[in-house]
């Protein structure tokens, strides 16, 4: 692939060189790679949106009352930082119930004992190599997330669809990171998901508003709405449910919150609020599930601590 430094691509693009380097720095310039002070950026990137222009977007709902997670929060934080001990359980319990959570939701049939086993190592009789996939490549998505927080890197389409590779790793090699080429229906939703040929500028300006208009919003709503958003484009053919989840622990454990699960047995509500959502800019019950979810989490969290 042919990178070019960032001066080639403001004269390609029209816009300034500062411009170019802090839309690399914000990671809405696809592949763009950086080498200390300099960025390489392949020389067919697309231009960015200019996010700054606004989408014209108007939610509703986000106006939640979060002083009790963010007084459980502060609680929690009095803690830090953990024993070695304590963090590798909490690690550990962790990873095997969102992946076995988020998998069922999506119809994988491996109990949550199995998941335990299967990450560890061991096959299961009876059930088929994609479940078995399915088991690892969540977990190795978790720790994916965890590295780009760790690393603090930010938001961008190519973290999302490196993530999305992973969950469709060994399972559908053609589509795993890549965008669908495709339309699509959701079953059961009133929602139908944009023509295949938009995604890529709706992705783009996802990306820019989650950068710019989101920037001053609570956590929680940033994190639910950057799930809810990325599921009403639908970018992939598979597997978008579970990059979402992921999306919005990432934006979660980023500002220092504890991550949730959405379970299995709250499938149903769980969809309900994410097409109300979807259809009507309503995220209010949408925000109200994860801001329990969150409080559930904290308290799990404060019980082990204290």
């Amino acid at each position: 692939m042919k990178y070019v430094g960032t001066k080639k691509a403001s004269e390609k693009w029209g816009i300034s060189d500062r411009r170019v380097r802090v839309l690399c720095n914000q990671g809405r310039i696809e592949g763009a790679i950086r080498f200390g002070r300099n960025w390489s950026i392949p020389a067919d990137a697309p231009k960015p949106v200019d996010a700054r222009e606004g989408t014209g977007k108007m939610y509703t709902g986000l106006d939640v009352d979060f002083s009790q997670i963010d007084t459980l929060k502060q609680s929690i934080d009095r803690y830090r930082p953990f024993s070695q001990g304590l963090a590798d359980s909490l690690h550990k319990k962790l990873i095997v119930e969102w992946t076995y959570n988020s998998n069922a939701i999506e119809g994988n049939t491996l109990t949550l004992s199995e998941t335990r086993v299967v990450l560890e190592g061991i096959t299961i009789g009876g059930k088929s190599v994609v479940e078995h996939l399915e088991t690892i490549n969540h977990r190795d998505a978790i720790l994916f997330v965890e590295e780009l927080i760790s690393d603090r890197q930010p938001l961008s389409e190519w973290n999302i669809r490196n993530i999305h590779a992973l969950i469709l790793k060994g399972i559908d090699t053609m589509n795993a990171g890549t965008y669908r080429t495709e339309n699509v229906l959701i079953s059961g939703a009133r929602h139908i998901p944009p023509k295949h040929h938009e995604i890529g500028d709706l992705m783009q300006k996802l990306i820019g508003e989650y950068h710019t208009e989101w920037e001053g919003l609570h956590p929680v709503v940033r994190a639910t709405l950057l799930h809810g958003e990325f599921v009403k484009i639908h970018p992939f053919i598979d597997g978008n449910g579970r990059t979402s989840r992921l999306l919005l622990n990432f934006e979660l454990i980023k500002h220092g919150y504890t991550p949730i699960i959405i379970k299995n047995e709250e499938r149903a509500r769980y969809y309900d609020v994410l097409d109300l959502a979807h259809t009507t800019m309503d995220y209010g019950p949408f925000i109200r599930l994860v801001s329990a979810l969150v409080v559930e989490s904290e308290k799990l969290w404060l019980s082990v601590l204290e």
